[in-house]
């Protein structure tokens, strides 16, 4: 049974730095998978942030966090992270990590491509 979990969530100032964590039990890292981040402010859709694909050589940005973020991996720990630097009010939302079962290149913004999800992480950004 695959499974995600997210952490790293919580209260930062505008400007300040948090890295996240998705740790995946079974196989849900594994091969040419894709793990995406997105989040989901209250009455809005779910926005594609970041993926990559789990044996390397591909990441993507949305333009939101383009420059500002960094999604990484370790093999060892299964788990991904997404570090988001320069946080803005506007970053206030719950962060989810999801899991493809395959390789989603031309789809991996979509929330749809992806099969597996954690329960999420709350980040919230204000003085």
């Amino acid at each position: 049974q695959e499974q995600l979990v997210e952490s790293g969530g919580g209260l930062v100032q505008p400007g300040g730095t948090l890295r996240l964590s998705c740790v995946a039990s079974g196989r849900a890292f594994s091969g040419s998978r894709f793990v995406g981040w997105f989040h989901q402010a209250p009455g809005k859709e779910r926005e594609f942030l970041a993926a990559l694909k789990w044996n390397g050589g591909h990441t993507a940005y949305a333009d939101s966090v383009k420059g500002r973020s960094t999604v990484s991996r370790d093999s060892a720990k299964t788990t991904v992270y997404l570090q988001i630097n320069n946080l803005r009010p506007e970053d206030t939302a719950m962060y989810y990590c999801a899991a493809s079962l395959r390789g989603i290149t031309s789809s991996q913004t979509s929330a749809r491509a992806y099969d597996y999800w954690g329960p999420g992480t709350q980040v919230t950004v204000s003085s």
